[in-house]
């Protein structure tokens, strides 16, 4: 998929005006889950922000993900439909499987999913949370590779290897909390980067990690403030040795662990 180098993250938004906010900014990718509960907040968002940005449809890429209780092979298609009402859109451009846990079983779930491509309700599969065996098996079984990976990415937790695997096959990754709920507020190596060039540190942590090819990010933000801000981070280069140097830091918090 072709996706921004920054899309909205919505975990945590209940008022669908920051949403249309985002779109009247230039935000083109929504992410939302039915997990998040906000589905219907986000879709209220998307059809304000369309109308008064004069956009299309098509010039928004709408994500959310199937929770674990969502995966059995029966249940896919009621629980995307229910998501599709919600949003209030007849495709959702992106469909993830949450995380390979509870219901998820490859051989029945993707199968599922990969129908409703063909029923045109869902526009792409992707998956999130996965790890490497969990991504080659989908590979085996879509016999294509997914459309998206969403993976939690920023300075204090990274994954390579998820990064390498994405590369080789294809597809980008969506880095979820990038900013590592504020702590990269706290991270010496980043704060750095960010004096020398008059940033935030939350907008070298975008930079960052946007600038490992093939990541784009999802940062969340509700403030016109912080949308503004999150939104011009990719325009902000890090030279070759300042993400080498916040590579190297190694403190590491996974804010989502399984």
């Amino acid at each position: 998929m072709d996706l921004p180098a920054v899309g909205l993250g919505t975990m945590g938004i209940d008022d669908s005006d920051e949403v249309a906010t985002a779109l009247g900014l230039g935000y083109r990718h929504l992410d939302t889950a039915r997990i998040y509960d906000n589905e219907a907040v986000v879709g209220e968002g998307l059809a304000a922000g369309l109308a008064d940005a004069d956009l299309g449809r098509d010039d928004v890429t709408v994500a959310t993900k199937l929770w674990t209780d969502d995966l059995a092979a029966d249940a896919v298609a009621p629980a995307a439909r229910e998501s599709a009402a919600r949003l209030g859109v007849e495709a959702l451009d992106l469909l993830y499987v949450h995380r390979p846990r509870g219901d998820y079983d490859p051989e029945s779930t993707l199968p599922a999913l990969d129908r409703l491509v063909e029923e045109g309700l869902v526009r792409n599969v992707g998956v999130s949370n996965f790890e490497l065996a969990d991504l080659d098996r989908a590979v085996d079984v879509l016999g294509r590779p997914p459309a998206a990976h969403q993976t939690e990415l920023h300075p204090l937790f990274r994954r390579p290897e998820l990064l390498d695997h994405a590369r080789d096959h294809g597809y980008p990754v969506v880095a979820y909390s990038p900013l590592a709920g504020g702590r990269v507020r706290e991270v010496d190596a980043v704060v750095a980067v960010a004096e020398a060039h008059g940033a935030t540190p939350e907008a070298v942590a975008i930079a960052w990690a946007t600038a490992k090819d093939p990541v784009v990010a999802i940062p969340k933000a509700s403030s016109e403030g912080h949308l503004r801000a999150n939104l011009a981070a990719a325009d902000l280069e890090l030279t070759d040795e300042e993400i080498a140097a916040i590579d190297a830091v190694e403190r590491e918090e996974e804010l989502f662990p399984e």
